[in-house]
């Protein structure tokens, strides 16, 4: 199964049941995941983990 048919799943399933509350959520998950990947093995990794 491919990324974009998994948000394409998302996207009808917010779209369908009125679930819109749910986006900001998935979101907010979805950037702080990849802010944390991205310091993983950065210089900026102490300053980041000092922030949560």
């Amino acid at each position: 199964m491919s990324r974009l048919s998994v948000l394409r799943d998302f996207w009808t399933f917010l779209r369908v049941r009125k679930k819109w509350w749910l986006a900001p959520i998935v979101i907010s998950l979805l950037l702080v995941g990849a802010l944390l990947v991205v310091t993983e093995s950065s210089a900026l990794a102490p300053f980041i983990y000092a922030l949560f």
